[in-house]
């Protein structure tokens, strides 16, 4: 659209995919602001670093120069959104406007699925950037060794962690049906979303449509076996379609047996020990046999793995104070926590032993609805004490939906109150586990930091 503003406003800039595209518009020479009711690291440091001022008074007027990208943050009921549409702005959804003005000239890697997005994308950008392919990338996260979670690149290449949330208050498709990716990593599918979606038939909808975006001469990645991918994939799929399995398996193109990576029958070597846990050896088969789909010989691409420096807040060590390790991370479905809390749980094993201590703010609307609520006590059973926070509005009462744990439970109303009710209770050998998929008050910081007082 090549009438276009060459100044950009966003709305709901603090979001990750917003704020990242702020940071693409920015680097294409738009002049970027935007505003959202609050903005928190790591995407408020990118935003400065960057140059893009960013106002929190949600009703200041709307620039009359500038086309509104609009972030699925913003509701039709919101008066900023009345106020969009009474004037005579110019406006398309965030999502839109990567997919017309970014994404329509790249050869797009895409990896969607329930869990697993942001680490895997992180590892296909890693690898491309270590054999010399300098992708573009908008990632829900910060990969280690980038310092951003979005950028241009200077080839065609372009990996996106593709979310399959709604587009905005006017559309209500799943993002990633903007993006016509060529590459697709399908990495498994749960569900999720209660606020968006009524049931798992609906994501499978979307995914479905999805499918029908990839050209005959491209390429969808997916796990053997799961029964959601399956009854997609039997819906219609028109490219080819490679597989990759947890265990040996000599039906799919690619298998690991938690070390060993076998690609067509001929052993790769072994995954790096760096990338711990079983949910984490899932996604790095995923990320290696996109890389290969971009042009990258699968030796090449696990080599290139062996530095992969993880995600922030993926299993991110915020800090040690007297023996004491603040984990900061990601999980907010059951299925997420528990594969973190495993992970974490093997790594103190390795190391000795020590008590886990999980903290679990549980934000998202899916986990406020009381839709995992059945599944989330089994989810912690692997930690020695949790620490949940329950604020004012949480849909479900953690006290009884976690009483089967017992006295290793305690509940707080507010991150002041966990900081009081976790800090005096850890020892020399204690992991924390925090895990959040919002800001969470600057929760694990903010332990480290009283830690230190305590210790000094």
């Amino acid at each position: 659209m090549s009438d276009s503003p060459r100044r950009l406003h966003l709305l709901g800039i603090a979001g990750t995919f917003m704020g990242s595209l702020a940071l693409l518009a920015r680097e294409l020479g738009y002049e970027v602001t935007g505003r959202d009711h609050a903005i928190y690291p790591p995407m408020s440091d990118q935003l400065a670093a960057a140059g893009i001022a960013v106002e929190t008074d949600m009703d200041a007027p709307l620039p009359e120069d500038a086309e509104i990208i609009v972030g699925n943050v913003m509701r039709r009921d919101m008066p900023v959104i009345d106020r969009l549409l009474t004037g005579f702005h110019r406006f398309r959804s965030g999502p839109q406007w990567l997919g017309e003005e970014v994404l329509s000239s790249r050869f797009v890697l895409a990896v969607s699925g329930t869990h697993g997005k942001t680490t895997t994308s992180s590892m296909v950008a890693h690898i491309l950037e270590r054999v010399g392919m300098s992708p573009g990338f908008l990632i829900g996260g910060v990969p280690a060794g980038f310092g951003v979670s979005a950028r241009l690149g200077d080839t065609p290449f372009f990996v996106i962690e593709a979310d399959e949330y709604d587009t905005a208050f006017f559309d209500k498709r799943s993002k990633f049906l903007h993006y016509r990716p060529r590459g697709l990593v399908i990495n498994n599918l749960e569900y999720d979303h209660a606020d968006i979606f009524p049931d798992l038939a609906a994501i499978e909808r979307q995914f479905s449509h999805l499918l029908r975006l990839v050209p005959g001469n491209g390429k969808v990645i997916a796990p053997q076996g799961e029964p959601a991918i399956e009854r997609v994939l039997a819906a219609g799929v028109y490219s080819a379609v490679e597989r990759f399995a947890d265990a040996p398996d000599v039906a799919a193109d690619w298998w690991h047996d938690g070390a060993e990576v076998v690609c067509e029958g001929r052993p790769l070597g072994r995954l790096p020990e760096s990338i711990a846990g079983e949910h984490n050896r899932h996604n790095a088969v995923a990320a290696l046999a996109l890389a290969r789909f971009a042009g990258v010989p699968a030796e090449e691409a696990l080599a290139a793995l062996a530095d992969f420096g993880g995600v922030a807040r993926r299993l991110e060590l915020k800090g040690e104070v007297g023996g004491v390790r603040v984990i900061d991370d990601f999980a907010h479905h059951p299925t997420a926590i528990a594969a973190t809390v495993a992970t974490v749980r093997a790594q103190m094993d390795a190391a000795g032993g020590g008590r886990l201590i999980a903290v679990l703010d549980p934000r998202s609307n899916s986990m406020r609805s009381g839709v995992h609520a059945d599944r989330l006590a089994a989810s912690l059973a692997g930690a020695d004490r949790v620490f949940v926070h329950a604020p004012a509005g949480l849909g479900f009462d953690p006290a009884a939906v976690l009483a089967e744990l017992g006295d290793r439970l305690t509940v707080a109303e507010s991150v002041e109150a966990l900081l009081d009710a976790v800090a005096p209770e850890l020892a020399p050998g204690d992991r924390v586990l925090s895990m959040s998929n919002g800001g969470f008050g600057g929760f694990p910081a903010r332990l480290v930091e009283r830690l230190g007082e305590v210790s000094a």
